[in-house]
């Protein structure tokens, strides 16, 4: 699937316009990226600027031949960096006063400044690869900040899922899609979305046809044991009904596991736990521990931290190793 098949660009639900932007806006332009810097300057250049960013300090001489031929090297480098880190010049012929402080005795020579300090260095005509090691050492791999904006960018999706707010969630996770369209969690997350606002067709087209290592994924997979869930549940009659039969025998298990597993679907987890517990405590041999067998369904669809999955696997445990 590519970006410009991405099916999540333009509408959920009827109605979802969705925008991204990672990084906290564009990339700087080049010039912004690299400049060159006084004793007077320094410390603004420099120690001001590597609490924003990592700087690197490039002490220098117009007499020094490995100057010259590390020069334009750094300097694509830090450019194709987009904006990971600065690079600041310095000769030391006019201003001998820092490189002094610092101690720099042989140039040409690099420092990379981090919140205010110096945190590393190297020192010759190192190779560029060399040089894209170190960048990816004082200012984190390529990609790393946009992984942690993604990362940001999921949980407050779910945060907003689990609020109720369905279509901020789907907004979210649609311009997610946008950037990456086979990120499993927002697509499990968008059919979740979907899922909520009753579109169960649309959230199993959306899982559907997935490359075999995102279908895998445990987010996918959630969602369609849930929807199977959903689909099951439909088809097992009116609850109310199921009710008045337990009424009449609290001990019809087959109307109870029925009530539990629509009980599942409308939200009601705990209320659908403790028919399956009650089940299990009454009769361990009906449907071969199916009721057990059907809890652990729903844990895997609950996932592990929810409450109604903790609270109910402890009941689990004691009804188990009683």
């Amino acid at each position: 699937m590519s970006a410009g098949e991405n099916p999540y660009a333009s509408s959920y639900g009827g109605q979802m316009n969705v925008s991204a932007n990672y990084g906290g806006g564009a990339a700087p332009a080049a010039d912004d990226l690299i400049k060159d810097t006084t004793t007077a300057n320094f410390s603004r250049d420099v120690m001001e600027a590597s609490r924003q960013q990592p700087v690197l300090v490039d002490f220098w001489a117009p007499w020094c031949g490995p100057c010259k031929q590390l020069q334009p090297i750094i300097e694509k480098v830090v450019r194709e960096s987009a904006g990971r880190v600065k690079l600041v010049k310095l000769n030391i012929d006019d201003h001998p006063s820092i490189p002094g402080q610092l101690g720099i005795q042989s140039i040409p020579a690099v420092v990379a400044f981090v919140g205010g300090r110096p945190v590393d260095g190297f020192m010759g005509a190192v190779p560029e690869s060399q040089i894209r090691d170190f960048i990816d050492k004082v200012a984190g791999p390529a990609g790393a900040d946009e992984k942690a904006e993604i990362e940001a960018l999921l949980a407050e999706a779910k945060t907003l899922f689990e609020a109720g707010d369905v279509a901020g969630a789907a907004d979210l996770y649609g311009a997610l899609l946008q950037a990456d369209p086979e990120n499993a969690v927002a697509l499990a997350g968008i059919a979740d979305c979907m899922i909520a606002v009753d579109q169960i067709e649309n959230a199993r087209q959306t899982l559907s046809n997935l490359p075999d290592a995102v279908a895998a994924d445990p987010a996918v997979v959630a969602v369609l044991k849930k929807l199977d869930q959903i689909e099951e549940a439909r088809k097992l009659g009116d609850p109310a009904a199921l009710e008045q039969a337990l009424a009449a025998n609290a001990d019809d298990h087959a109307a109870r596991l029925n009530l539990a597993k629509i009980r599942n679907v409308e939200g009601d987890r705990q209320a659908a736990a403790e028919h399956l517990l009650y089940i299990m405590k009454r009769d361990r041999t009906f449907e071969d521990d199916g009721a057990r067998r059907e809890l652990l369904q729903f844990f895997d669809v609950w996932g592990p931290k929810d409450p109604a999955t903790m609270s109910a696997r402890r009941k689990l445990s004691s009804i188990l190793f009683s």
